[in-house]
């Protein structure tokens, strides 16, 4: 199946009509990998995009990058941008020696609303600091300065590093990659079937010990490092115990339980109903329905009132 003929998993209605209809794919995965449930058919390659980030970060670790805690967490994210989370960045690029000239993401601003406005009124452009990719990147450079590698190709594919992504995908996706390009950012993103996004987030959130473990600690620990304020993965990981949790562009969500199973969303047309879909999805694991509300919940507006919602169609 391709996302052309993936089934309609989403609706928008506004007073009672129904305006727009979206198409997607959804599955849950249970503790052993296997497909528990699937809406659509999951073994259908996605692109990831930001989602992959937990695992690229996974790479960072095993390629010696001394990440924890916050830089952790600022590896796995598409930051909004906030001063406390760019001060993150430099601080850990400062702890292998490096500024923010050694970064390769591509420049940009804040994509937080608020974040922005306090970066433009104070007169700054777009910088590579300030793009939301560049916690990632810091993870990135602090592998290469690890083992040895060198920084100005780090994001060819390849470089050692990226191949050391290439491997994890193997080993916690346990997908074949069918596809590689080059993500917003510049690193190289991969596309494999949409059941591997679930299995990885499942096997991270479970993990007990090693590399999975330090990325899923750090992910629920600084939840809003991982995304920032009015973000829905950092408010779904704050809100739910031992979750982790990675939007991505395109309409991607992931999520991983603290009991291994794992949920994973495409919306074929990349429209913002992935969230609500993943909501829906995570009813059908027990996840305490109140986060859930919040997740699901983007409003249609008529005349800045609230007139109607984007709703999932799953069953």
């Amino acid at each position: 199946m391709s996302l052309v003929d993936a089934p309609i998993v989403a609706r928008v209605v506004r007073q009672g009509f129904v305006e727009s209809l979206h198409r997607g794919l959804a599955v849950i995965t249970a503790p052993d990998g296997s497909v528990e449930r699937a809406w659509g058919d999951p073994a259908t390659p996605v692109f990831p995009r930001s989602s992959l980030k937990p695992l690229q970060a996974i790479a960072s670790l095993r390629s010696g990058a001394p990440l924890r805690d916050q830089a952790l967490a600022l590896a796995c994210a598409s930051h909004s941008g906030e001063a406390w989370q760019m001060a993150g960045v430099r601080a850990s690029l400062a702890a292998s020696g490096l500024t923010v000239d050694a970064l390769g993401n591509t420049p940009g601003q804040p994509i937080g609303e608020h974040a922005l406005q306090v970066w433009l009124a104070a007169g700054y452009g777009e910088e590579r600091i300030a793009q939301n990719c560049s916690g990632k990147h810091a993870g990135f450079l602090r592998a290469c300065v690890a083992s040895g590698w060198s920084l100005g190709d780090y994001l060819d594919p390849a470089h050692p590093l990226q191949e050391a992504v290439v491997q994890v995908i193997a080993d916690y996706a346990d997908e074949p990659i069918v596809a590689t390009a080059v993500d917003g950012c510049g690193a190289p993103v991969h596309a494999f079937a949409l059941t591997g996004l679930a299995r990885a987030f499942g096997r991270m959130a479970a993990a007990q010990e090693g590399e999975a473990e330090a990325v899923a600690h750090a992910m629920h620990s600084f939840p809003f490092y991982v995304g920032g304020p009015r973000r829905p993965d950092s408010e779904l990981m704050a809100a739910v115990p031992g979750v982790i949790a990675k939007e991505g562009a395109e309409a991607v969500f992931a999520v991983g339980l603290p009991d291994g199973r794992g949920v994973a969303v495409k919306i074929a047309d990349g429209s913002r109903a992935g969230r609500v879909v993943a909501a829906a999805a995570l009813r059908y694991c027990d996840v305490d329905p109140r986060a859930l509300d919040k997740l699901g919940d983007i409003p249609v507006l008529g005349h800045g009132e609230r007139v109607g919602a984007v709703e999932a169609t799953l069953d």
